[in-house]
């Protein structure tokens, strides 16, 4: 019977992958994500978990080692952050077309310099075309389900890939909220045993990873695309599964107060929390906003993006991550792609808010509508903006 219990967000993810009973995991500690692996650590060394934890000497060699034991058909996890993420990145690309069902958490976290231990989405951004499927939580619940949803669609035969889930540095990692923790009955209902797709045998010997010459390579990338597309049927299926099982619905993208909106917000992670709150107050005066939350980032849910949109006319895009000399945030990008040339799509404005740990108000979130619907009376759609900008 699951429990309802104050937790912190960090050890309350530590469970899920407890309770998901995870063979291996290879973690090296790195702030904020590090409350995680130190959690498991002490599962593993009081006999609450029956894994091999393995205390590498670098995130790279986390990584590498995930492959390994992934490979050799152990359930895996790990979780990382900021540039220990960045260090990961070399292996990061090896497991999608290799077919490896890793489970990742990110701690979402700023990258340097300066310096910034400090929650934006910068880190994952940069290894947004991983080909690992990606979704961002926006609680602690979440955060909980997020982790056992991501066994269940990683290790499904059809899917086979691997999988991250974004939580918010500190914003959530480290926060101590209500969440329900399933029983181990529970989640056994809904998580089956790991049956690996592919998998390492000395009586069997096989490649894994081998060299593409130009002969095969297109061909190999565009298998690993296509199965990456193809998931998101998966993960709308285990969505309603878990739904089905404990009354927590989940879906690609989310909306909040749309129906009869002009201008949308949209977000990505815990700020939409903060977006609601704005949405409402800016409703109370009459206008007509709403917010549009996007669930799943990889592979992107194009077609309930724009269904989720409707009529409106003007979106107001929040990015937390500022790419250098870009046109416009990686969210906005994607979006502008999304509606580009599509008849009747509303125009698009780009804004880059909550860097390095910065907050997103309700007074910031006013701003930013305020700003995307005179932008729509005078120009065109090439806005680019970072809000919240100090005078030095």
């Amino acid at each position: 019977m699951a429990k309802r219990v104050g937790v912190e967000v960090s050890i309350a993810v530590a469970d899920a992958v407890k309770l998901a009973n995870a063979d291996v995991i290879p973690a090296y500690p790195i702030t904020p994500q590090t409350h995680i692996v130190e959690h498991l650590s002490d599962l593993v060394a009081n006999g609450e978990l029956d894994a091999e934890f393995v205390p590498v000497e670098s995130e790279h060699a986390a990584m590498s080692c995930c492959c390994g034991s992934s490979a050799a058909g152990a359930r895996t996890f790990t979780s990382s952050s900021s540039q220990g993420l960045s260090l990961m990145s070399e292996i990061l690309y090896h497991p999608g077309p290799m077919r490896l069902p890793i489970v990742m958490v990110v701690a979402n976290r700023a990258l340097a310099a300066p310096i910034s231990i400090w929650n934006d989405h910068q880190d994952i951004m940069v290894q947004r075309d991983i080909g690992w499927i990606q979704t961002f939580a926006e609680n602690g619940q979440e955060a909980f389900d997020l982790t056992l949803h991501a066994f269940r669609v990683a290790e499904d035969r059809r899917v086979s890939l691997p999988m991250i889930v974004n939580i918010d540095g500190f914003t959530l990692s480290h926060v101590i909220e209500p969440i329900e923790i399933l029983s181990q009955e529970e989640v056994d209902r809904f998580l089956p045993s790991f049956k690996p797709r592919v998998r390492l045998d000395v009586k069997k010997p096989v490649s894994m990873g081998p060299v593409g010459v130009p002969e095969v390579y297109t061909e190999a990338k565009m298998a690993h695309n296509e199965v990456l597309k193809a998931s998101k049927k998966v993960v709308v299926q285990a969505w309603k599964e878990f739904a089905d099982l404990f009354g927590r619905e989940y879906h690609p993208v989310e909306t909040y107060r749309v129906d009869d909106a002009e201008a949308l917000l949209v977000t990505m992670g815990s700020i939409s929390e903060t977006a609601m709150t704005a949405v409402d107050a800016m409703r109370d005066k009459g206008e007509k906003v709403g917010l549009v939350r996007i669930r799943l980032w990889r592979p992107f849910p194009g077609p309930e993006f724009r269904k989720a949109v409707g009529k409106a006319q003007v979106l107001a895009v929040i990015d937390r991550c500022l790419p250098p000399g870009a046109v416009c945030g990686p969210v906005g990008e994607e979006l502008r792609s999304l509606f580009y040339k599509v008849p009747g799509a509303p125009k698009i404005f780009s804004f880059v808010a909550g860097l390095g740990g910065r907050d997103v108000t309700v007074e910031r979130f006013n701003e930013i509508v305020s700003k995307a619907r005179a932008y729509a009376k005078k120009r065109p759609t090439e806005n680019y903006e970072v809000i919240g900008v100090r005078e030095q």
